[in-house]
C-alpha cells in the first residue's frame, strides 16, 4: 500500500465526541468491543450525514463534480499507469449521488483496458468482478444495482475505482458498511491498484480506522489528486 498508515496513541471517548478526537490519539491496533461500537456508531452517524449533503446537490452540481473528477482521473491513469492500456480496470455502476464514470469507462475500454463491475455474488464474501462492455444489457443484481449478466467473463482486477462516502489524510475509505470491499481487497493477491473516488466536501480528520480496514492507493476528487500522508 502506498498512501496508509498506523496511526499511534489511545482512542477512549464516547460516540457523540468521537468528531472531534485527534487522529493522533486513535490506536487501530487496540481495539476492544466498547471501542468497535463507538466508532460503528460514529461511522453510521457520519455516513447519514454525508450521503444526505450528496443526495442535496443539483443535478447541475452533480454533473460538474463527475465531468471534474473524470478529467483528473483520465490524466493519473496516463501519467501514472500507462493510460491502464493492457489492464483490467474494475469501474462501478453509479448509485446514490455517486460520481459518474460512465463516460470514461467506454473510453479506456476503446483504448485498450479491460472494464470490469463488482457484484455480490454471495453474501457476506468477497465480490466478484465481471466484463464489461459499451452497450452491454446489463441485469439487476443485489439492491437492483445494474450488472454484467451471469454468462460475461469473470475478471481480476489490476486497478480499481472505489466510490467512497468519506474519506481521510491517510487514505481510509468510508463506504456503505458492508464491508464487502475491504473483504475484496484482503482476499485479492496481488492487490490492485485502487483508487478512491469521492466529492471533495467528504474528506473527514479520520474514520477511525479498525485493523479490518485497508488503505487505499490513491484519493480523486473533483480538485484532482488528493495528497495523502505516508506512513511513518
Amino acid at each position: 500500500m502506498t498512501d496508509s498508515t498506523i496511526i499511534g496513541g489511545r482512542y477512549a471517548s464516547s460516540p457523540c465526541m468521537a468528531a472531534g478526537i485527534a487522529p493522533d490519539y486513535f490506536d487501530p491496533a487496540g481495539v476492544d468491543p466498547q471501542q468497535a461500537h463507538d466508532v460503528a456508531q460514529w461511522r453510521k452517524s457520519k455516513r447519514a450525514e454525508l450521503l444526505a449533503r450528496r443526495r442535496a446537490l443539483r443535478v447541475d452540481e452533480r454533473v460538474a463534480v463527475s465531468t471534474a473528477i473524470v478529467g483528473h482521473l483520465r490524466n493519473f491513469l496516463a501519467e501514472r499507469l500507462d493510460g491502464a492500456r493492457g489492464k483490467v480496470v474494475s469501474a462501478y455502476w453509479p448509485i446514490k449521488g455517486e460520481p459518474d464514470l460512465r463516460v470514461l469507462m467506454t473510453e479506456l475500454a476503446r483504448s485498450g483496458a479491460t472494464i470490469a463491475l463488482p457484484l455480490v455474488e454471495t453474501r457476506a464474501a468477497p465480490l466478484v468482478f465481471r466484463r464489461w462492455e459499451p452497450r452491454m444489457k446489463m441485469v439487476r443484481g443485489n439492491w437492483n444495482i445494474l450488472v454484467p449478466p451471469p454468462d460475461a467473463e469473470e475478471l481480476v482486477p489490476d486497478i480499481t475505482l472505489a466510490p467512497v462516502v468519506g474519506w481521510d489524510n491517510h487514505a481510509f475509505r468510508l463506504g456503505y458498511g458492508g464491508g464487502y470491499f475491504d473483504r475484496t481487497l484482503a482476499a485479492l493477491a496481488p492487490r490492485p491498484y485502487t483508487i478512491g473516488i469521492g466529492f471533495q466536501a467528504a474528506k473527514l480528520a479520520t474514520i477511525f480506522p479498525q485493523p479490518h480496514d485497508i488503505a487505499l492507493d490513491a484519493i480523486i476528487t473533483e480538485t484532482g489528486h488528493q495528497p495523502t500522508e505516508a506512513p511513518t
